[in-house]
């Protein structure tokens, strides 16, 4: 059997993954703090019919040898964490984080969540609260007579209350960062849980250590760039036509040897 139709199926799988992403990618375009993914492949096992370098003659070796590749694989789908650009909002409990960071988010079993997503609210008890209702960490309560909020770009969380000159500070923002953020594990709902791959979270004040900072006001984009990911489609269509050609072309082969006659 020709290794081409076994070659050739291998890519055409490889692209269905990469269309996969490439479309979630475009589907997430407008999500707040979405990172876009990337598919990298890695070529199959090689069959080597000549060695290179194996002997001709007395004194000559052969300069290159012969080896027939199997195909292609997926290796990982990588999560590229490249900042994404700014909308502001005016909204007070909009906050972006102007470089490397992530905000920490209870989740309801206790443990602690990860994410990019600063677009928080307030809940019916005065708790800011991600919009899946998860607790920002720490545990912020605004009072209910509050008449302005303001977020410091070190991450101190005030508030101002009638009759009073002073911000009162209800709490302290502190970012998680992480050595390898590649390879956190994304659970849907912008959120993040960290894994073996991705070290334990390194936690610090915004601005310290090279966390970056806050700024209030402003919700960060996807950083899906949709031409990019058009031109990428695009590749990944013609990759896989491609590949059904040479299927094709390797069954019209096997066919007309299958039609010799003597």
């Amino acid at each position: 059997m020709m290794r081409s139709l076994y070659s050739a199926s291998t890519g055409m799988k490889g692209q269905e993954l990469n269309i996969d992403v490439i479309s979630n990618n475009l589907a997430n375009v407008t999500t707040t703090g979405y990172k876009k993914s990337r598919v990298d492949f890695q070529d199959l096992m090689y069959q080597t019919l000549k060695e290179p370098g194996s002997p001709i003659s007395t004194g000559n070796t052969y300069p290159v040898g012969i080896q027939l590749g199997h195909g292609v694989r997926p290796v990982a789908v990588q999560k590229i964490f490249s900042q994404g650009e700014f909308q502001q909002t005016e909204h007070p409990l909009d906050v972006v984080i102007e470089g490397k960071g992530f905000f920490q988010v209870q989740l309801p079993n206790g443990d602690i969540a990860y994410t990019r997503d600063g677009a928080w609210k307030i809940s019916s008890t005065g708790q800011v609260v991600t919009s899946d209702g998860y607790l920002i960490i720490p545990n912020i309560v605004i009072p209910q007579n509050a008449i302005g909020i303001n977020i410091t770009s070190s991450g101190i969380f005030a508030v101002k209350l009638p009759n009073q000159v002073d911000l009162e500070v209800l709490g302290q923002i502190e970012t998680a960062n992480f050595i390898n953020p590649a390879g956190l594990k994304a659970i849907g709902r912008n959120l993040f849980i960290p894994t073996g791959s991705s070290g334990e979270p390194v936690v610090n004040i915004p601005g310290q250590q090279e966390h970056g900072e806050l700024a209030q006001g402003f919700i960060e984009m996807a950083n899906v760039k949709v031409v990019e990911e058009m031109v990428n489609m695009i590749v990944a269509q013609r990759a896989y036509e491609a590949n059904s050609k040479t299927i094709q072309t390797s069954d019209t082969m096997l066919q007309i040897a299958n039609n010799l006659r003597r």
